[in-house]
């Protein structure tokens, strides 16, 4: 089914943009249980694929949007939505992928799951400023600690960025491993919510193992040896790289990462301007926000596995693999507007709340990057909690 974005003018758009607002407040009020909010609407094909259950990091991410509302429930289900995550953190501190509303069940993914926690430690530090629910400040004090001892004994010693499996991140079915761009956008922006140590270092590394085409080389030894490993071949995308290891670079042009690179201020100015360019270039954001690579992977490349052919879910341009995230899509239009780029962020918005309202305000899952089929699940809660953050962003 071939969609595209139809432009009516400034008071239809606008009209689509307050009618999306109320519907998100509206989604996000029905996918809460006592227990905290739900990644989905409950269908049977959601609760057969476990998206009836409380995400860490869909969770968190809803929280961002909950917390400061000023609306009883959505307060209230945030803090719940935090507690029944730490409820079943594991014993060495991990949070898990998901828990059931029920409190009995806890799951971790198969290689690990190191955005949840990330996440979580994320969306407590936002209740604590924004939540109108008092007595949080003190509040999940020994589970913060063992959260970040977790995390802490996952980063390299000398470059103080965290190392991770393949497909263990949002991205779970991608060849993404060892120095993962998203996962340490996400570890810094968490270093400098809870003062923790080595920062600079952190942020020094980021911008020279991601993108490893300054002119200026690391003094660390096998600093400079993994930065040259990594551009072997390669010219200045515009953008970072999505991952770094000792054999491979991720050059298919992560879009969540990079996004999360500029909005937690890891870019500099003429680096989130060009990462932004990029984009416009290569037209992520057309006709809906916003693709999650600017070049998929294919079967061909060295980067292909195996297991993203399963289920025919990964192929080119699907998925995770070039498939169109309207939550994504809210970074997105956060990040032009943090840009100063108003107008620009505003049109994104409303691009947004058009894809939002496909097939009857569906909040689809994901989307075909080039066929723009509806894939996944209805009634994706963080659809509804990035664009009440766009919105916020802009206002």
């Amino acid at each position: 089914m071939s969609r595209a974005f139809t432009h009516h003018g400034t008071d239809h758009a606008t009209s689509l943009v307050d009618e999306c607002s109320a519907r998100s407040l509206q989604l996000l009020r029905d996918n809460l249980t006592p227990q905290g909010i739900l990644a989905a609407s409950r269908t049977e094909a959601a609760e057969a694929r476990s998206y009836t259950r409380i995400f860490g990091r869909d969770a968190a991410i809803c929280v961002l949007a909950m917390a400061g509302t000023g609306d009883e429930a959505l307060e209230v289900g945030a803090v719940a939505s935090i507690e029944s995550l730490a409820l079943l953190q594991a014993p060495n501190g991990q949070i898990p992928k998901y828990v059931d509303p029920e409190g009995l069940d806890a799951d971790f993914w198969y290689l690990g799951c190191i955005d949840a926690t990330l996440w979580w430690l994320i969306a407590i530090d936002h209740l604590r400023r924004h939540s109108r629910i008092g007595g949080l400040d003190a509040r999940w004090g020994p589970q913060i600690d063992r959260a970040l001892h977790w995390l802490l004994a996952q980063e390299h010693q000398r470059f103080f960025l965290l190392q991770q499996n393949e497909a263990s991140d949002w991205a779970d079915i991608m060849p993404r491993s060892g120095f993962v761009l998203y996962t340490n956008a996400l570890w810094y922006r968490v270093k400098l919510l809870y003062e923790l140590p080595n920062l600079e270092q952190t942020h020094y590394h980021f911008n020279h193992l991601f993108h490893p085409f300054k002119k200026d080389l690391p003094e660390y030894r096998r600093g400079r040896l993994l930065g040259h490993y990594a551009r072997r071949g390669l010219r200045d995308p515009g953008l970072y790289l999505s991952f770094v290891n000792l054999s491979f670079a991720g050059e298919e042009g992560d879009v969540f990462g990079n996004l999360l690179a500029v909005l937690y201020g890891l870019a500099d100015e003429s680096m989130a301007r060009e990462i932004v360019q990029t984009f416009n270039e290569a037209r992520a954001s057309q006709p809906y926000p916003i693709r999650v690579v600017t070049h998929p992977i294919t079967p061909d490349d060295e980067l292909w596995r195996a297991y993203m052919n399963r289920h025919q879910q990964n192929q080119p341009h699907q998925y995770h693999n070039g498939g169109i995230w309207p939550f994504v899509g809210g970074f997105w239009a956060m990040v032009l507007a943090q840009l100063g780029k108003k107008e620009a962020a505003r049109h994104e918005l409303a691009k947004l709340a058009q894809v939002c309202s496909l097939d009857g305000w569906r909040f689809t899952e994901w989307f075909h990057g080039q066929t723009l089929q509806p894939m996944g699940m209805a009634g994706q809660s963080w659809n509804a909690a990035t664009f009440l953050m766009a919105q916020k962003a802009l206002e």
